[in-house]
């Protein structure tokens, strides 16, 4: 019973990570099912199956909160798809004891890059208005659509970190737009891995509850979006996606450590991801205060 309210929370936790950051469903929900012991083929193939509902409810979300770019969700989407369909059909004809490493490596990858992007970078609103061309937006797609199908998650940390770096495009939209065409992405994939597995061992009952957390927090993270620090939220999830898949590269499965010295690496990783929200923390709280020397002078009294 546990497991099945885990499963729900977690499809809850890692929808309000994505809607609010525009990143980290996949990465986060992947993680958590390698980390209860699912392969990497069925766990990716879970987590696109239950992105297809999410990412449904994501969008319609975003459409009513006005965070769409139609023009980006079209010429993002479709070539995501393509890379989504190559990427599950490449992870399905992989052996468990190969995919296992290579999916840790590239979520750990796409956790880290997560953590460093909102611990250092703040987000560039720069040239707002220039038009974003399709020899960008189709290469982009393409490749953050194979990596997402490939390790069960990378839509979200490629597609919109590098929007917002282009600075071309508001940054609500930029989160709305790229959940809303994951729903291509989504159901890409899971026709890759059903052409690839058929499906057989996923566990429908987790796709559902997964779907149900999802599509619960989807309104609440579409809302969240203009409001929630999104450093703060992309240091703690990024930290987390860390932490996770440093457990499985770590395993005697993959790079081999002995046990004496996964521990120190462990606390390790603990120690930078604390100091790292901490220091975000600490610039959002520095950057809500007023600056006192623009706060007018009090009047003073007369005798």
């Amino acid at each position: 019973m546990h497991i099945l309210v885990m499963l729900g929370l977690v499809g809850f936790g890692a929808q309000m990570v994505d809607g609010s950051l525009g990143m980290g469903f996949g990465a986060t929900s992947t993680t958590m099912l390698l980390a209860m012991g699912t392969t990497p083929a069925l766990a990716s193939a879970t987590v696109h199956l239950t992105q297809i509902g999410t990412t449904l409810a994501s969008g319609l979300s975003h459409w009513r909160f006005d965070n769409l770019d139609w023009a980006v969700v079209r010429r993002i989407g479709i070539p995501g798809g393509i890379g989504a369909f190559i990427g599950a059909t490449f992870l399905s004809s992989l052996s468990t004891a190969a995919a296992t490493p290579l999916m840790a490596g590239v979520l750990f990858i796409l956790g880290l890059y997560i953590l460093i992007r909102f611990t250092t970078a703040g987000v560039p609103v720069a040239n707002l208005g220039k038009p974003l061309r399709n020899r960008f937006l189709a290469p982009l797609g393409l490749v953050a659509g194979f990596v997402n199908a490939t390790a069960g998650g990378g839509w979200g940390p490629i597609s919109t970190s590098t929007l917002l770096a282009s600075g071309r495009i508001e940054p609500h939209k930029v989160v709305g737009s790229v959940g809303t065409s994951e729903f291509m992405v989504a159901t890409s994939a899971s026709a890759g891995f059903l052409l690839g597995l058929g499906f057989h061992g996923v566990k429908f009952s987790w796709v559902a509850l997964m779907l149900l957390g999802g599509v619960i927090a989807a309104p609440v993270a579409a809302w969240l979006v203009r409001r929630i620090p999104a450093r703060i939220l992309g240091s703690a999830v990024g930290g987390l996606i860390v932490l996770l898949n440093a457990r499985t590269l770590l395993s005697e499965h993959a790079l081999n450590i002995s046990p004496g010295t996964r521990g120190p690496i462990y606390l390790l990783v603990l120690l930078a991801w604390a100091a790292a929200v901490t220091h975000v923390i600490r610039l959002h709280r520095k950057q809500q205060e007023p600056d006192v020397r623009t706060r007018p002078a009090a009047p003073r009294r007369r005798r």
